[in-house]
């Protein structure tokens, strides 16, 4: 009796065990697959090159800067980076070197190459990844050889412009100090235009600090208005100088119909300056899925600004914001456009087309629909740069690096759950991404 109870026992000791044996074992299982899953493989090297940009003109910005470059190795120790020799980066071979960057000449062992504008086809190497604005996305005629050499070369390319959070926000640009540099230059070229002040140009201050020393010149009438269409990074942008200026923000009907004993400005979002053809009420969604039944309403701002700061996203078939018609108005009273959007012959009647860097500035008569020379009798001044950051070039970096620290890159080293990498990237394995399937026709020549 006791053997058998012994034995009975024992049993169900040994059945408990195992089958908590076996449970264990399988909660160990699939732990091990969720963190295979979950976690970065630290375990793994990678190599990262900056490259030196070859497009011309050459630009000066850099994707990472030599502090956020110790930033990252420190961050993710099983990731090298190294720094392709430079002579025409904002920051020099020597500052990556004191932060303990390697310079080098060739970066044929990288696996990710970074850079900013595009590549030219000669400089592309076969096999790699790279990621910067290949401005091909929207079938841009100009870089249609590009992405075809880039699906030739087996190259993955990874968008910047493409690169977007599970919610379709955009993650990384240079909108911010678009909106900077062109609000400066709004400044800078009103105060040519009417003698009031000179400003010293933005591309020749070290950084944006020795640039907002040049704010206290800037000597503006009583009461002169600022309109602003836009809401998203380059508005921002925008709005960071006129509120170190103290240009105090009002709202839109003050803006219209009040009078003011200092500078003020409004910002306007398309609702503001859009209207629905048929007398309906219009919503943001409805806009942007139908713009052709909406029509301008921005005469009413045109009335009474003085300035216009142009930070908008313009679509194509949105109607224009102003037209040259509009422009040959009496009431028209518009003096200055900084177009910072720069789309030329397009919403903005009076961007003729885009300006550079060293000559930012010129007139536009609107009796004539012509260009004349900066501050000519009734004339509207322009300021259409198409590359504003670079201007500078310093702070834009540092800026785009934090970014791409903090919203892209652990998602390239790691693991990537919202397949923001994989979403962002137009070509892989010699073939369009499924996103990009829409490019084959165009990029083969069978398309204009």
């Amino acid at each position: 009796m006791e053997l058998t109870k012994l034995v009975y026992t024992q049993r169900i000791t040994n059945h408990y065990l195992t089958n908590h044996f076996v449970q264990f074992l399988s909660s160990s299982i699939r732990i091990h697959d969720f963190c295979a899953r979950t976690t970065p493989n630290y375990f793994s090297k990678l190599k990262i090159g900056l490259i030196k940009e070859g497009k011309t003109p050459p630009d000066k910005r850099v994707p990472l800067s030599p502090a956020q470059c110790l930033e990252l190795k420190e961050k993710f120790p099983h990731v090298q980076i190294v720094a392709q020799s430079s002579d025409i980066r904002a920051f020099t071979d020597d500052e990556y070197r004191s932060a303990g960057i390697e310079v080098v000449r060739d970066v044929t062992d990288c696996d990710v190459l970074l850079g900013v504008k595009e590549v030219p086809i000669s400089q592309l190497i076969p096999d790699k990844t790279y990621f910067f604005f290949s401005h091909t996305f929207k079938k841009q005629p100009y870089n249609r050889d590009l992405l075809k050499a880039i699906l030739e070369k087996n190259i993955r390319l990874v968008d910047y412009e493409v690169l977007r959070s599970a919610k379709g926000a955009r993650l990384i640009g240079f909108g911010r100090y678009a909106g900077i540099v062109g609000a400066y230059n709004a400044f800078r070229g009103y105060g040519l235009s009417t003698g009031r002040f000179d400003l010293r140009p933005a591309h020749e201050c070290k950084d944006r600090a020795e640039m907002e020393l040049e704010f206290t010149k800037i000597n503006l009438p009583d009461d002169f208005k600022i309109v602003m269409t836009g809401q998203g990074r380059v508005a921002k942008g925008a709005m960071e100088v006129l509120n170190s200026l103290k240009i105090e923000k009002v709202p839109i009907r003050q803006f219209l119909t009040q009078t003011f004993d200092q500078p003020v400005f409004a910002q306007l979002g398309v609702l503001d300056y859009n209207r629905r053809l048929d007398g309906g009420v219009g919503t943001r969604n409805d806009f942007y899925a139908n713009p052709e039944s909406y029509r301008s309403d921005f005469m009413r701002f045109a009335k009474v600004s003085d300035m216009y700061l142009a930070c908008h996203y313009w679509g194509e078939g949105s109607p224009y914001i102003f037209t040259r018609e509009d422009a040959k108005k009496p009431e028209f009273k518009i003096g200055f456009v900084s177009d910072i959007s720069a789309d030329i012959n397009g919403p903005v009647a009076s961007t003729l087309r885009p300006s550079t860097i060293d000559s930012p500035f010129y007139g536009y008569d609107p009796k004539k629909e012509t260009e004349v020379n900066l501050g000519s009798e009734k004339s509207i001044g322009v300021q259409a740069v198409d590359n504003l950051p670079c201007e500078l070039p310093r702070d834009a970096s540092e800026d785009f690096g934090r970014e791409l620290i903090d919203k892209v890159l652990p998602y390239l080293i790691g693991e990537d759950p919202d397949a923001i990498i994989a979403r962002g990237t137009e070509t892989e394995n010699g073939q369009l991404a499924q996103n990009f399937i829409y490019l084959k026709e165009w990029v083969e020549g069978d398309e204009d």
